[in-house]
Formats: structure tokens, sequence, C-alpha cells
């Protein structure tokens, strides 16, 4: 239930669509005859959409994400696995064309084979289904298999879980699937934005993980206070952040993390 219910809430409050629906009310509030309410509603949804893809606001939001766990020193000691969240496959496309297809988090699947490719021993895991509601068509694990043995990662090194549909359930099908002991270095690899509610999320499935974070999409300097000048990279950007933002809130109130902004 709560996985069907945070789609649907997803797709109605998804900012770009949430702000086009608002316009669209203000519109026929307006022709129907509530000429100051639909005014109201129609300006004040225009001044965000505006904001939202001229200002730093996108930029800033994910940048206060993307900073918050940093990444292991390069000294560190070599860890027992590797597990890379799914989120970077596009099994839709991926069904339709024959062949493997990524979305912009597609760093996640290089970045694991990177990290296993310099930490020989440690085991690669992937974690991650399908996240369609109708659960059709292949799932992320399939893919990402294929992605890496194209990789030259052995088979013996790998290990997929395939049940779960978002991130509270890569956290427990994931511990069901490796077992960790105690004293045991595991790597989380996900998005940088991604990465404070997914830690917390195995920290409260008694799964202690050290963040990897990769898939940058601020710079992390000045340049995120400038204005933007591209509209739909702003807006997409606007929708990652403020999706992983209320992601906080909701799982927070549900109890499937250990705190609203989980610190390193």
């Amino acid at each position: 239930m709560f996985f069907i219910l945070s789609k649907l809430l997803g797709l109605v409050f998804q900012p770009v669509n949430f702000i086009a629906l608002a316009m669209l009310a203000g519109l026929l509030l307006w022709w129907a005859g509530w000429v100051r309410t639909g005014r109201a509603i129609l300006a004040t949804a225009t001044v965000i959409f505006v904001l939202g893809c001229f200002s730093p606001a996108s930029q800033l939001l994910l940048r206060t994400l993307e900073d918050r766990f940093p990444n292991p020193p390069a000294s560190m000691a070599a860890p027992t696995g590797i597990i890379v969240l799914g989120g970077a496959m596009n099994e839709e496309l991926s069904l339709a064309r024959g062949e493997i297809s990524m979305n912009a988090a597609a760093t996640r699947m290089t970045a694991g084979v990177a990290l296993a490719l310099r930490y020989p021993s440690a085991r690669l895991v992937f974690t991650g289904g399908s996240a369609d509601v109708r659960q059709v068509g292949r799932d992320e694990a399939e893919g990402a298999h294929r992605l890496w043995l194209s990789l030259g990662i052995p088979e013996a090194r790998m290990s997929f879980e395939s049940k779960s549909r978002n991130t509270f359930e890569n956290a427990v099908f994931t511990r069901e699937l490796v077992k960790p002991k105690p004293g045991e270095q595991w790597l989380l690899v996900t998005s940088a934005w991604h990465m404070p509610r997914s830690v917390s999320i195995f920290r409260q499935a008694d799964f202690p993980v050290t963040a990897y974070p990769v898939d940058y999409r601020s710079f992390g300097d000045g340049r995120d206070w400038k204005p933007s000048f591209n509209a739909i990279e702003s807006l997409e950007k606007l929708d990652t952040a403020l999706h992983e933002w209320a992601g906080l809130l909701a799982y927070r109130i549900t109890g499937k993390t250990d705190a609203l902004f989980p610190t390193p």
C-alpha cells in the first residue's frame, strides 16, 4: 500500500505537474466567474514556475542534499561489499529496444564497476526490482546483470536482489540477501542527492553502511548561486530535489528512517 500510494501521490505532486495543474485550475476558476480566486492561483503558480525555471533554488535544494555525506577517503581499507541501488536502468526502454538503456543516474552502475575493479575481493551487489506499479516487463536487476557481465565483472562476484520496489525494500531485502556481520564494511553507492534518505533507511533496517555518493548535479561552489537560463534542466532538478525532500519527510513520518535529515 505504501508503495502504490507513494507512486500515485508522486505523480500528482511532482512539482512541474502540480504547477501545471494549479495554472489550469486558476484558469478554470477565472472563466467560471471566480475571478479573484482564479487570478490569485494562476499568478502564484506562474511566479513559482518562473522561479523554478530561472532562479538558483533547484540547484541549492539539491546541493544541500548532495553535500550531506562526503565520499570516504581513498585510503580506506577494502570493503566487504559494494551495494549499488537501483534507479539507473530504464526498464521500459530496454525492453522496447532490446538493449540496455540507462537514465541520468547511470553513474551508479559505472561507479559500482570501478569500485569492484579497485577492490577485487569485495562482493558486488545490485538491489532493485521494478518500480512500475503494473509490474510488467523486466526488472532492473536483469539489466544490471547483463551490463556488468558485458563490462567484465565475473559472475561469481555478483549478487542481485530483484524483489524491491523502493529504497525501504532495497535495505530490507539486501540485508536478507547478504546477511552482514558485525565489523564488516559495506559501501552504499547511489546518487548524492538520494544518499541521506538511503543511509537513514539502511540504518533503520539495522544495516550500517558507508556512503559512496555519485551522480552529483550541483557544483558545490559559487556556480550554484547563479541564475539558470536552462529552464528544462532547472525544472528537472527542482522535481528531483522536492521529490527527495518530500521523501525524507514521508519516510520519517512512517518510521522508515531514523532521522529527518541524517548526519554522517
